[in-house]
């Protein structure tokens, strides 16, 4: 029997084989890099919980910018990236006035970066991040004009955005808000949970040097419809010769309840249980407790982990019903007051873990997490 590959792709981060619902945040990038300088959607921030595509977006993303010929640079906000994305632009700019040596001469560049080839190479400067992108865009701006192309500009994309690295974070929409001020070939995308960036946006003392990024295009992901669930399931198996049943199809689409990467579990565990050349309601039913068992150890579990004691107390409160659940059961389950309930749900509001459906309820944000938790050694006490 010959080997057939998964179609689908549980892996975070990972772009899935069909891309539903973000149809309109692909386009918009698609317009503001065609639409030039000063275009506010060439700032964005996606923001929303794991596991509902904010990598794969930022992935879409870069795939708009090489396709306008644009200069990738990809990077994870951890410490350093400002000297990362600095030696990348400076990487290239080296790279660009090489290739370019036959084609264009006497091009200079500001910040002594060189005025030949040889100069450039010797040079080990200490450049700040500013210094290296304008020497990039100013080299390229060079390049596009001897040329008479279409203006080609740098593509910054900045994953896993947090309020730790706040110092970096300032230095970097710094350089970013200079360069947008000269009308340079500049686009921007961040991406990071709610919990990470919520700091970055709120004010400090009535001033928020990272105001960058509050000025930024926001782009908040949530789940997806059942009809794009139902074509991120059915498309990747149209080229190959397996189907879906239509109840099975039915049956899983329920229970990825709009969320991305359980669309792909659900998919990539039902395909490993199929009958013959079919996907039947058996091959989901059967898929289902492992895909849930994956979901928890890869997204509920990293989710809950920096949550303290007490938050997590709040939680197995609420797990304990199958639907919404009041503030005031939660306080008198715990033997709290309103005001110290009320802290605790601001917290797990904020971390994108639960929502607020109506005045005086909460529930939980990420599906299945109700489940997860239930099954935790730690929800089982007795908290009054």
């Amino acid at each position: 029997m010959n080997f057939v590959r998964n179609p689908y792709r549980a892996t975070l981060g990972a772009n899935p084989p069909m891309l539903v619902g973000r149809e309109e945040e692909i386009e918009e990038c698609d317009r503001a890099l065609r639409n030039g300088p000063g275009t506010h959607e060439r700032i964005s921030l996606v923001s929303g919980p794991r596991g509902v595509g904010k990598t794969v977006l930022l992935n879409k993303f870069e795939e708009v910018g090489r396709s306008h010929s644009w200069w990738v640079i990809s990077e994870t906000a951890s410490h350093g990236f400002i000297e990362r994305i600095r030696d990348a632009a400076y990487q290239i700019a080296v790279e660009q006035l090489r290739s370019s040596r036959t084609r264009i001469r006497g091009i200079s560049l500001p910040h002594g970066f060189g005025v030949t080839l040889e100069d450039a190479e010797k040079h080990s400067p200490k450049l700040t991040l500013r210094a290296a992108l304008t020497d990039l865009l100013t080299l390229q701006s060079e390049i596009d004009r001897h040329l008479g192309q279409e203006p080609v500009g740098v593509f910054i994309t900045l994953d896993e955005l947090h309020h730790s690295q706040r110092d970096e974070v300032i230095e970097f929409g710094t350089t970013i808000q200079h360069l947008v001020r000269e009308d340079r070939e500049i686009a921007v995308a961040m991406a990071g949970i709610p919990s990470a960036v919520k700091p970055l946006l709120a004010s400090d003392a009535g001033s928020n040097p990272v105001t960058f990024l509050r000025r930024a295009n926001m782009i908040e992901l949530g789940l997806v419809s059942d009809d794009e669930s139902r074509r991120a399931l059915e498309e990747p198996l149209l080229d190959l010769a397996f189907s879906w049943e239509p109840a099975a199809l039915d049956q899983a689409v329920k229970a990825c309840a709009g969320y991305p990467f359980m669309i792909q579990l659900v998919g990539q565990e039902a395909f490993l249980c199929r009958e013959g050349n079919a996907i039947t309601a058996s091959s989901v039913a059967r898929s289902l407790p492992v895909a849930r068992r994956k979901l928890g150890q890869l997204v509920h579990e990293p989710a809950l982990a920096d949550l303290s004691g007490k938050d997590r107390q709040f939680l197995a409160v609420m797990a304990r019903n199958d639907g919404p659940t009041r503030t005031s059961d939660i306080a008198d389950r715990l033997g709290v007051g309103a005001s110290y309930v009320s802290v605790y749900r601001a917290r797990l509001i904020e971390a994108g873990i639960i929502a607020a459906p109506s005045y005086g309820y909460v529930d939980f944000e990420l599906p299945y997490l109700r489940e997860y938790i239930r099954n935790q050694e730690w929800s089982k006490e007795d908290f009054a």
